[in-house]
């Protein structure tokens, strides 16, 4: 009997873990914490909205950098006033991990 409860305890604590760990940080929508992955971005070294990692595969969200009219999910803009949303570059433990692409930006 122990047996049985233990191993049904094991395979619930797998389905769980599997579970959490195969959720987007992004949702389908293109947000990320109530803050929409588009538009003007300023890179701050302290306090960011948003700790991002650039990587070269399995991103969260591919970003092309634009100079006019980031208004899809995935372009951004650099500026350094007036942004829509700050982040910080980090190379561990980001909040979101982005790669850069030249075109078909957005959820991978």
């Amino acid at each position: 009997m122990k047996k049985r409860i233990c191993l049904l305890v094991c395979l619930l604590l797998m389905l769980v873990v599997s579970t959490a760990s195969a959720a987007s940080k992004i949702n389908s929508d293109g947000y990320y914490k109530g803050i929409r992955l588009a538009g003007k971005v300023k890179v701050v070294d302290a306090f960011p909205d948003i700790k991002v990692q650039i990587v070269n595969s399995f991103p969260d969200l591919k970003v092309q950098v634009v100079d006019a009219f980031p208004d899809e999910i995935g372009k951004w803009q650099f500026v350094d006033a007036f942004p829509d949303f700050t982040i910080q570059f980090v190379n561990s433990f980001p909040d979101i991990k982005i790669q850069y692409v030249n075109s078909f930006p957005g959820l991978p």
